[in-house]
Parts: C-alpha cells; structure tokens; sequence
C-alpha cells in the first residue's frame, strides 16, 4: 500500500478525491481549501486556532501599519501648520546707524547752482584723483582738489580698506578722512576738517559689526584744556530680518553746559518698500521709501524740530530710463519748494551732463544750475 501524499494521518489516495468519502469533506482537505479568513474567524482547533491567532497578530501589525501610512500621506498631503522662524537664522546686520534713511535721501535730487565742471582721473587701481571748478552765482567761486587712495581689503563694493579721503579747496581748508579696518569686525575712522590755517573739526570713530548688531562710538573736538567734548553712541539691533531697533545717545559738555538727548530708531523693510522712524527729546524724523518698479522710486520725508517748534514735509521721487541713459529727480516740500535735477549719460564718452532748476514760491527765490561729470 502506498502511502498518502499529506501526512501519515491523510488520505490514503495519491490525489484528492473530486467528492470526499461519506459525504463528508476530509478535514485536511478542508484545511488546504478554506479561506484564510475563516480559518482566522472561526478559530478551529489545533493548528487552526495557531494559524488564526498568527494570522490574527500579523493582520493586526499590518492594519496598524496601514493607517501609519495613510495617516501619514494625510499629514503631507493635508495643509501643514506654518513654521516658526528658524533659531539658527541669521538675522543679517543693520548697518550703521548714518545709513537709516540713505535709500530715501538718494530719491531726493541735489541742490544745484551756477556752473560746476567736475574731471574724474583714476591714475591706478589704488589711486584716484578730482579737479572741481565751481562757478557760483550766489558766493565766490572755488577750485577743489581732491585725492582718495584705497587699499587691497574689500570687503562689499563700496568697503574698501584702508580708505584715505582729501579734498583742498583755493583757500587752504582741508577736510580729510581716514578708514581703517582694525579687526574683522572693528572699523575705525578719523576725521579732520580745517578752515584756512584754523582746525575746526577733529572727530574719532570706533564701529563694531556682530552679525546681527551694530554698535558705534564716537568722540568729537576733544579738548582737554578747555574741557568740552561731544560723545556720540549707537547701536543697532537686528530683531527679526525686515525689522531692526536702536538708539542714539549724545552727550555734551563745555564750560558752564552739559546735557545728554535719547533718540530712538526703528526700521522696517519690506520686499519693495523701506519705514524708518526716530523719536526723541528733539524731534522726530520719519522716511518711507518705496520701488515701485525698475523705473520709478519714491521717497517721504517728516521732519519736527521741537526746540524750533518747526516742521516740514518733503516728497521725492526718481525716474529711470535707462534705454535714454537719463536719470530725473525731482521734490515737492511743504516750504513752496519745487526743484528737479536731469542727469544724462552721453556713451561711449565718459561724461555726463546734468541739469538742475529749484524754485521757491514762498520766499520767491529761484536758482539753477548746470554741470559737466567726466570720467
């Protein structure tokens, strides 16, 4: 007798039968053919139960499995809550403290008059030299000369280290700067500024830029002898990256006066516009610069001199056209004052012609002028 292909205790023929014997099915044919799913809801004896609770675990795991996924493909396909500011963001630096309304003060054209013929010459990549010829019709008229040497550490387009300014006009005075970059992040600067054979201004400036702060002191006309001196701090504090927060402090003392003026400053900017505010004892100062695209830039200033119970408003704008080469200015203040300077390239030459007319209503005084760049 052969024996059964399922086991010792299996049927005794080769093959399944096509009908169980005595109507009944064999058990281990039941086995093989039921669903695995009844195997598991029924819960059979012996191996059935085994092979159920198995089965039962291992559907368990993989249910849980499955809503891992599809809670998880809920959460990246589903809106996400926003972001908080990274901690390890850098906020950027504020700059110094001179510079708060510089983008608005650029839109605002130049006071301009008589005839002035200006003659840039660059003798190296180090040295370069200006001869100045002003012809007034409102004062006497001036030559300067002036002399700036720049060193080999730059550090952005306009930082270049060390810096040596001059300019000397036809009567002796002399106004003289000197930059330095001390360490990577300390910059000092002297100025100097006399007036024929007399010293008029000696000032001392010492800046730190952190990556996010600014601090600044400086020290002006120290004089020990006669004991006076003017101590000017700063400092700028970059909040988040649109807005920064500071102060300024100046203190001064001569021989019978002393006092100090708080002054604080805010600055907020934005993708296409730029709002800066300073408030302190003697005023307030507020500017809005805005782009309002590549051509057209505007500027509003408010300024409120409270010791002079005075206070004026200034709107400048800037238009660029830069297929003509021309640049125009122009303001409107609340002193009747009207004025616009036109600035036209003239390439291949290196010149540039401007022209410039302000007239005021109120005092009824009108001036204009014109100038010559070359180089």
């Amino acid at each position: 007798m052969r024996r059964g292909g399922y086991g010792a205790g299996g049927c005794h023929s080769p093959s399944p039968p096509a009908q169980p014997m005595c109507g009944e099915r064999c058990p281990h044919l039941g086995w093989r053919r039921r669903p695995r799913a009844d195997a598991e809801g029924e819960g059979a004896s012996g191996g059935g139960r085994a092979r159920g609770r198995d089965g039962g675990a291992r559907r368990g795991r993989g249910d849980r499995a499955a809503v891992g996924s599809v809670r998880a493909m809920g959460n990246a396909l589903g809106t996400a809550a926003p972001r908080g500011p990274r901690r390890g963001e850098p906020l950027g630096s504020p700059g110094s403290f001179d510079e708060l309304h510089r983008q608005c003060k650029e839109v605002f054209p130049q006071q301009m008059e008589g005839v002035k013929l200006i003659v840039n010459k660059t003798l190296s990549s180090h040295f370069q030299v200006t001869h100045m010829v002003h012809m007034s019709t409102l004062g006497p008229s001036n030559y300067h000369f002036n002399a700036t040497f720049v060193g080999d550490r730059q550090l952005s387009p306009t930082e270049v280290f060390p810096t040596l300014v001059g300019d000397m006009d036809n009567s002796g005075s002399l106004n003289a700067q000197v930059l330095q970059l001390v360490a990577e992040r300390i910059r000092t600067k002297a100025v100097f500024q006399t007036h024929q054979a007399k010293f008029v201004t000696w000032q001392f400036d010492g800046e730190y830029r952190g990556d996010d702060c600014t601090a600044t002191l400086t020290l002006g006309n120290p004089d020990l002898l006669g004991e006076s001196v003017i101590l000017v701090a700063h400092f700028l504090q970059s909040v988040t990256p649109r807005l920064v927060l500071g102060g300024e402090m100046v203190y001064h003392r001569r021989p019978g006066e002393e006092g100090a003026i708080l002054t604080l400053a805010g600055k907020y900017t934005a993708q296409k516009w730029v709002a800066t505010l300073n408030v302190g004892y003697g005023g307030a100062h507020a500017s809005y610069y805005h782009r309002a695209n590549e051509q057209v830039q505007v500027g509003v200033e408010l300024e409120a001199n409270t010791r002079l119970q005075d206070t004026t408003f200034a709107f400048g704008y800037q238009l660029n056209l830069p297929q003509a080469n021309m640049v125009f200015r122009g303001l409107l203040d609340s002193n009747w004052s009207v004025g616009g300077v036109l600035e036209k390239k003239l390439p291949p030459l290196p010149v540039t012609l401007a022209l410039g007319a302000f007239l005021n209503h109120w005092k009824n005084r009108f001036h204009c002028g014109f100038s010559v760049i070359v180089g």
